[in-house]
């Protein structure tokens, strides 16, 4: 598999990690939401307005912060890459001669570490200094809108599990059937990121389950303490 291959197959999985771990966060922070409401009241109306707030608000949260924050990655890209285009235009032979000690600190000899120099130049002087000097692949430069996107959309799939599993269930088992259910589901989501980060998977699994349980019991205390407050 060659390096560009390897480039976008860790794309996809860098996008995937994020997509997990975006409806990670949608399970945790909506679950919270609604069960810290159902320990309130049992009124439908509100959980289902409340539900649906946090889907919103947190989707949105979501979104709003991966496009501000992909958007700096971008212009950081860019930037270096229009300063790396203004250097090979005004210095191409120091640029070469950086290009080479490059490839002679990865392992060639200087011998072919100039030859290939040489021909990475020739074929796309831009393209092979990114890639090696940089570590940035200019066909590859992120969007923010699609990370923006892809956030709003995972947040939203893991949100609708909690949200689901509080308003259709009668009201006796409102509480025992989310819970059941968001920790099925974060048990899935610790497992297949740490699948796709390599970790190991038991500590992966219990620290997802177990933070999610710990999130959804005191919310449902406090809402349970401001129910019988009257508040």
């Amino acid at each position: 598999m060659d390096e560009s291959r390897n480039g976008a197959l860790g794309t996809r999985l860098n996008w995937l990690r994020a997509a997990v771990l975006g409806a990670n966060d949608g399970i945790v922070s909506t679950a919270g939401l609604v069960v810290g409401v159902a320990g309130a009241t049992s009124s439908s109306d509100a959980l289902l307005t409340a539900g649906l707030a946090g889907l919103l608000a947190g989707s949105l949260s979501m979104a709003s912060g991966e496009y501000v924050s992909v958007s700096a990655q971008r212009d950081s890209e860019q930037a270096a890459l229009a300063y790396e285009e203004r250097e090979l235009a005004e210095q191409p032979e120091e640029e070469l001669d950086e290009l080479t000690g490059l490839l002679v600190d990865r392992g060639l000899t200087r011998e072919v570490a100039r030859e290939v120099a040489e021909q990475l130049t020739a074929r796309d002087a831009l393209t092979a200094h990114a890639r090696v000097e940089l570590g940035i692949d200019p066909e590859q430069i992120v969007n923010p809108w699609h990370a923006a996107w892809a956030s709003f959309l995972s947040f939203t799939v893991g949100a609708l599990l909690p949200l689901l599993a509080i308003v259709l269930p009668p009201v006796a088992l409102r509480v025992p059937v989310t819970v059941l259910a968001v920790l099925c589901a974060l048990l899935l989501t610790g497992w297949t990121s740490a699948r796709l980060g390599e970790a190991p998977l038991r500590p992966s699994v219990l620290r997802n389950v177990l933070g999610g349980g710990l999130a959804m019991a005191v919310a449902y205390a406090a809402g349970a303490l401001l129910g019988a407050a009257g508040v």
